[in-house]
């Protein structure tokens, strides 16, 4: 495998031969000011797929990001394609463009090396579920989160762009199919069955696995999920927008790792995301001390989530009717031509998508307790019995809101129904 890649062009960096790319890339010297004697390097790829290297001068710095042929965390005995790099570096210049406030800038990519030079999301800026974990409040998170998501789906979806816009931009992200297939694998089939990589809290939550592996209607449910995350190109989204693929500080958030982009279902980004901070709800009593019981941190977690999907809809909505004239060819003009017509459906359009969030983001919630990759939420929580529990509840909660998804006719009623799985 080795000698193929460097066929093409390929080598994986360490940080001696990095310092040796940098200096032969001007795009990425001029970033770090031409100082390049003293830099200095650290690798934080603390995620499953790829290495990040933070490369400082005395006069700048960069982030650069490698995408290796294999799943890091796993080894090379699981392949991945290297393209990757490409969509990511693609999705972020896309995205950047239409919310720039909240996605770092691209330098530099070099797709033969599967290699992205990007700015450096400077301290005191954490990945949001690190915050989340310490009880940080951010609150700016929902404002900011409903700005980027309303904008990266509205502005590339056929409410705004032409239909022959709209499938050059489907097919140029068609090839990104291998990270389909691995969010297929991992979020809608190996929870549901015995897959080779599965794992729990064992044994506390053997049986629980085990009763998702045996519930038929949630088989049903999910299988509906799956065909509208593979069928519906709806438009461009980051694909896999959970806590840690978010940089925060108080004043301001940053949307980072794209790589898993794809024309596909809204509802799966905005699913990801309030689906995971219902993970970190449920974390809060196994990270709760004597000092701080996180009651009044869980229900900040809790308005966040409201204020989200609110300001969402209202961003969403509000961008529809500025440009409800414009090019986008899904509701033309000649036809939704009264507003009371356009607003029935544009409530028809945004239930259907609060249904969609609601579904997709228990799917994700599911398979964060019984699928391969956990999270730190839980993770962290180092005594098994404890961390156990607060996985069941999360557990039965989603599972209910994925059967359920459909009677819920707002976001409050969510919160009432996520509180009563509470111990509080």
């Amino acid at each position: 495998m080795a000698a193929a890649e460097e066929q093409q062009g390929f080598r994986s960096l360490d940080e001696a031969s990095l310092v040796t790319y940098i200096k032969a890339t001007p795009a990425l010297a001029a970033r770090l000011g031409g100082h390049l004697d003293a830099l200095t390097i650290k690798e934080v790829g603390d995620g499953n797929l790829n290495f990040v290297y933070i490369v400082r001068s005395d006069a700048g710095s960069v982030v650069v990001k490698q995408a290796l042929p294999y799943i890091r965390c796993v080894g090379d005995s699981w392949p991945m394609t290297r393209e990757r790099a490409y969509f990511e570096a693609s999705a972020l210049q896309k995205h950047g463009g239409l919310c720039s406030d909240h996605v770092p800038e691209v330098y530099h990519f070099d797709r033969a090396m599967s290699l992205i030079g990007m700015r450096y999301i400077e301290p005191p800026h954490i990945i949001l579920r690190k915050g989340l974990i310490a009880g940080i409040e951010y609150p700016l998170l929902a404002e900011h989160m409903a700005d980027y998501m309303a904008k990266t789906l509205f502005f590339t979806s056929l409410l705004y762009n032409s239909t022959t816009d709209h499938k050059k931009g489907v097919a140029q992200y068609c090839e990104n199919a291998e990270m389909c297939r691995l969010t297929e694998q991992v979020v809608f089939s190996d929870p549901y069955m015995a897959a080779k990589y599965n794992r729990c809290t064992s044994p506390f939550l053997d049986k629980d696995a085990e009763a998702v592996r045996g519930d038929d209607e949630l088989k049903l449910e999910i299988a509906e999920l799956k065909s509208r995350f593979i069928e519906r190109a709806q438009a461009l989204v980051h694909g896999d927008l959970h806590t840690g693929s978010i940089m925060v500080t108080t004043d301001s958030t940053q949307v980072i790792d794209p790589e898993f982009a794809f024309y596909g279902p809204m509802g799966f980004d905005i699913g990801a995301f309030l689906g995971n901070l219902i993970l970190a709800y449920f974390s809060q009593d196994g990270h709760a001390d004597q000092a701080n019981d996180r009651k009044a941190y869980k229900l900040w977690i809790l308005k966040t989530i409201e204020d989200s999907w609110n300001l969402f809809h209202k961003k969403f909505v509000d961008l529809w009717n500025k440009h409800k004239d414009g090019n986008g060819e899904a509701y033309l003009p000649p036809i939704y031509n009264n507003s009371e017509l356009l607003s029935l459906a544009q409530k028809k359009y945004m239930t259907s998508l609060f249904h969609d969030s609601l579904g997709f983001g228990a799917a994700k919630m599911i398979r964060r307790i019984v699928g391969i990759a956990h999270v730190e939420d839980f993770e962290s929580i180092e005594d098994a019995s404890k961390r156990a529990s607060c996985e069941r509840r999360a557990l039965d909660c989603a599972k209910s809101i994925l059967k359920g998804r459909r009677r819920f006719e707002s976001i409050e009623q969510v919160i009432v129904h996520v509180q009563s799985f509470s111990q509080d």
